[in-house]
């Protein structure tokens, strides 16, 4: 291996370090003691197939570049579940505004959510899947349009606000929506930095799509405070 090349995997895995240091600090600070420890875990396995890596060629950098970034995100999500075997289950964590994923038992999946604000609070206790919509819509929640689909009151409570003559309502978009009781469930949703919704539980949308993909019907969901 020529000196550039050579040059060039040093500075890309001081990139990386600094990427995971950054990362498992931000993690550090919002998940529970036992998600953190795992999380350490992987990311310290992470760090060690860098070194590994930056001994072999560019070409091998840059596929270790592109594993990186589809296990662990800028914005705190990570998956390895696609790689594990074991019955799925699910924790959400209204504290922390994190959900985690596991696979017999281990974590194998994290993201950032936005939850029941106050006063549409996200119940806690224990639940499992009961309903699963790929391209659900709110009855409740979303825009009045004119007939030709232009918006003429936005955010709307349908059963609180009267309906314009001759316009339409259009429920809120819920994407990969995952219920859990009554009309909250998990869907693809805006994630402000904190608890925002209406009381579902809202993932950034690759993720969304990810917990929708490896979780059944019936799996089980517990909320905690």
């Amino acid at each position: 291996m020529s000196t550039a090349p050579q040059s060039q995997v040093r500075l890309r895995l001081r990139v990386f370090a600094f990427c995971l240091l950054a990362l498992l600090c931000t993690l550090g600070t919002s998940c529970t003691t036992v998600e953190t420890q795992s999380i350490r875990r992987q990311t310290d396995a992470w760090r060690q197939n860098a070194f590994r890596y930056g001994q072999q060629k560019v070409q091998d950098m840059r596929e270790f570049q592109a594993r990186l970034a589809s296990v662990f995100r800028a914005d705190g999500s990570f998956w390895e579940a696609d790689g594990m075997y074991g019955k799925p289950s699910i924790k959400i964590d209204l504290g922390d505004q994190m959900v985690y994923f596991y696979k017999g038992g281990k974590l194998a999946g994290a993201s950032p959510i936005s939850s029941g604000r106050e006063g549409y609070d996200t119940r806690p206790g224990r639940y499992s899947i009961i309903e699963k919509d790929i391209d659900h819509k709110s009855s409740i929640y979303g825009d009045y349009e004119d007939q030709g689909g232009r918006v003429v009151v936005q955010n709307v409570d349908n059963r609180k606000h009267p309906r314009p003559p001759g316009a339409r309502f259009e429920g809120a978009k819920m994407n990969y929506f995952m219920r859990i009781y009554g009309g909250v469930g998990m869907h693809e949703g805006y994630l402000p930095g904190y608890a925002a919704s209406h009381g579902c539980i809202r993932l950034p949308g690759h993720m969304a799509r990810k917990f929708y993909n490896a979780t059944p019907m019936g799996t089980p969901v517990t909320v905690v405070p």
